[in-house]
């Protein structure tokens, strides 16, 4: 069964944020964040919007649904977001990274080195 307070949990000591200042950053106490870790309050759909925003995760990794974490693309030109896009679907296979790269792959990375 999935723990919605243990996923918060780690997610914040991976940010190394104190419940205090985790409390702070989305608007809530200390005791509320507590209560949250240990499962005896669930969050209203306002608040882990916030904390997925916080964490920069998706909404479904953080209540169990997908254990994926997101990338964002948040202050990136329609160009870096397109080859980011690019990155993730080409990149996805793990065969491939054993054959080395593909000469799409090369083209790729040579246009990240550019951009970036």
């Amino acid at each position: 069964m999935f723990d919605f307070g243990q996923r918060l949990r780690e997610l914040r000591l991976q940010r190394h944020l104190s419940q205090e200042a985790m409390g702070k950053k989305i608007g809530r106490s200390k005791p509320v964040i507590s209560s949250y870790e240990n499962n005896l309050k669930l969050p209203t759909l306002d608040v882990i919007i916030d904390i997925a925003a916080l964490y920069n995760v998706s909404l479904d990794y953080l209540v169990g649904f997908e254990k994926k974490e997101m990338v964002s693309v948040e202050g990136l030109t329609e160009s870096q977001k397109g080859i980011i896009h690019t990155l993730l679907v080409e990149f996805y296979d793990p065969k491939q990274a054993a054959a080395g790269f593909s000469e799409r792959q090369q083209t790729i990375m040579s246009a990240l080195m550019k951009e970036f």
